[in-house]
């Protein structure tokens, strides 16, 4: 069993069960699905207890590459991502989701777990483009609306991509003679990206990271495929960049710490104009990796401890986010209804539902008891040490922009449960969620409730664990303090929905984000240098045709093409036509010169 273990990567079951899912019947397909997702949580937990290392280490054209490498960063993206695809695979199943998008489920998590457990640049590229593009199949499965949305998701993805591969390259460059050729992609070889390769991976990274111009694809996308099929986009992209931000940049950096900062408020405030639910979701995930990229900045400020909050947050966030995804899902699955005015008074209708959105909301919004008012406090305790940029009393820029972006977050929420639950009176008669639906909202729901309250096993889990919980640093989230700026934050945010209800409403239909601008930017630029391109080519074609008609016509007849010239010429046959032989020739040179 250990030898299983150590040695079978997690990615190869669940590509495998991928296969069983569309070969089975539709319910022996989802139990494999499920039993594989198990394993996957299984396995990370087990080799916890003394499993780490370098597996599966081989060569790859020259190169040391490891296939399967477990350390205490990549077990806990393997622990939290094994659950909540068990509970996703659960919902999916409950949702009546057609077996493809299990299938491509299953196959991104796959590209995903492949991405987590990669032990050098290499193998990390590889899964990072695969994940691109079996997410984008997942998004197109749907149809419809999301075929053009997964377009634009997948030229992002793309470039996003081809920057992060320049950014390898010349990490591998720069690591030429400071180590052993075969050794310069190895994580082990160095700590994070080279130096050189910086800007190149923050573009390509920062791109699933949702960075604030780079992040149109979130609300663009997530809302447009199968209610299923969202749940587990809303996790697993995002999340896994935010880990390999951490590898790329395990030493942190101000500019990271206060990006992240400006994302959660950027992705808070946008998320307060919105009226469809899924795209609201969507810009919370911008808003909540923020925290995670704040906690990462702070690393060599603050220490592990900052690195800790980073990665509590990250866990936290698959748990909670996913839930939120669902609760919303099963609405839209039994209402049919995508805008959030349309529903209202339904907490009598779908009390299940309404519960399990109420401990989401409570997570995110970092309600004492819940597992987002852990970690959430720990990256703020963290910028509370920095005190650069200081503002109001004491305290610095980086910490009053994660307490603004979470009071738009309990406002946001506040928002979305307002408008779905309690707006006026159910003018819709659902039914509550499915059996399965529900088992699967219990689990993350259940683990969002239990690290609240055992925050001690949530710690133990995270990295730096012996230092958190050592004499060092003495973690006391419940202390006096944390409740009172926690109680602050909500009052504000509760008041704040209420009395800024109508502005909110006016600018959301005033004010519109980047998209607005880029997308038709890019479409017009598109088009515009399709055409530009096809003009000036059929241009230089024309001419090119009339410049080998007329050598044609002197060539054929030389003395009525002189004469039109006004000149009276007696071309001799052996001279003139070698003449216009050469002449032709070059006119053919021309020709092939300007095509090639």
């Amino acid at each position: 069993m250990n030898a299983v273990l150590t040695s079978l990567p997690p990615y190869v079951v669940l590509a495998a069960a991928a296969f069983l899912v569309l070969g089975l019947p539709r319910r022996a397909g989802h139990a494999a699905a499920a039993l594989a997702t198990a394993f996957t949580f299984a396995q990370a937990v087990l080799l916890g207890d003394g499993g780490t290392g370098a597996h599966l280490a081989t060569q790859l054209f020259g190169f040391d590459v490891v296939l399967f490498n477990v350390d205490q960063f990549s077990l806990l993206m393997g622990v939290v991502v094994g659950f909540l695809a068990t509970a996703a695979v659960l919902y999916a199943y409950g949702t009546e989701a057609p077996t493809w998008v299990t299938a491509f489920a299953l196959v991104y998590v796959s590209s995903t777990l492949g991405t987590i457990y990669a032990g050098d640049w290499l193998t990390l590229i590889f899964f990072w483009e695969l994940m691109a593009v079996t997410s984008t199949l997942l998004v197109w499965q749907y149809g419809g609306a999301a075929v053009r949305a997964g377009y634009r998701y997948a030229l992002f993805h793309g470039i996003g991509g081809t920057f992060f591969l320049g950014a390898v390259v010349v990490h591998g460059a720069s690591m030429l003679g400071s180590v052993p050729a075969a050794e310069i992609f190895l994580f082990s070889s160095t700590t994070g990206i080279h130096a050189s390769a910086t800007l190149l991976a923050a573009i390509g990274v920062g791109v699933n990271c949702g960075f604030i111009f780079l992040h149109t694809w979130l609300p663009d996308t997530y809302p447009r495929p199968h209610v299923a099929a969202s749940v587990f986009l809303s996790v697993f992209t995002t999340k896994t960049a935010a880990y390999v931000m951490y590898r790329t940049f395990p030493e942190g950096g101000m500019w990271l710490a206060y990006l992240g900062g400006f994302m959660a408020v950027y992705g808070a405030f946008f998320a307060l104009l919105q009226y469809d639910p899924r795209r609201l979701l969507s810009y919370h995930i911008q808003a909540q990796l923020g925290y995670m990229l704040a906690g990462f900045g702070l690393a060599t400020y603050v220490g592990e401890f900052a690195v800790t909050g980073g990665f509590a947050h990250l866990f936290n966030n698959v748990l909670y986010k996913s839930l939120l995804f669902m609760a919303v899902g099963v609405v839209i699955y039994r209402t049919g209804v995508e805008d959030i005015r349309d529903m209202g008074g339904l907490w009598r209708e779908m009390p299940v539902t309404f519960l399990v959105y109420v401990v989401g909301a409570a997570s995110i919004t970092a309600v004492p008891g819940f597992n987002g008012f852990i970690s959430k406090g720990m990256v703020i305790d963290s910028a509370h040490e920095l005190h650069n940029f200081e503002l109001l009393f004491g305290e610095g820029l980086l910490w009053w922009l994660l307490i603004l972006g979470g009071v738009g977050t309990f406002m946001s929420f506040i928002k979305l449960g307002y408008y779905v639950f309690f707006h006026g009176s159910a003018t819709l008669s659902p039914k509550d969620a499915t059996a399965f639906q529900t088992a699967g909202m219990l689990l993350a729901g259940g683990a969002c409730v239990f690290f609240g309250v055992f925050y001690y096993q949530l710690i133990e889990l995270m990295p730096f664990t012996e230092i958190i919980l050592g004499e060092d640093v003495y973690f006391k989230p419940y202390s006096a303090s944390h409740l009172t700026e926690s109680a602050a934050l909500l009052v504000t945010g509760f008041v704040g929905f209420f009395a800024l209800k109508r502005p909110l409403g006016w600018l959301a239909h005033h004010m519109r984000d980047v998209d607005a601008v880029t997308y038709p930017a890019a479409f017009y630029l598109g088009r515009g240098s399709i055409w530009g391109v096809t003009a000036l080519w059929a241009a230089v074609d024309r001419a090119v045709m009339r410049l080998v008609a007329a050598i044609k016509r002197t060539a054929m007849h030389p003395r009525t093409a002189v004469a039109g010239l006004g000149v009276d010429v007696e071309i001799r046959t052996g001279i003139g036509r070698s003449v216009l032989f050469l002449t032709l020739a070059a006119g053919v040179a021309l020709f092939a010169f300007l095509l090639g």
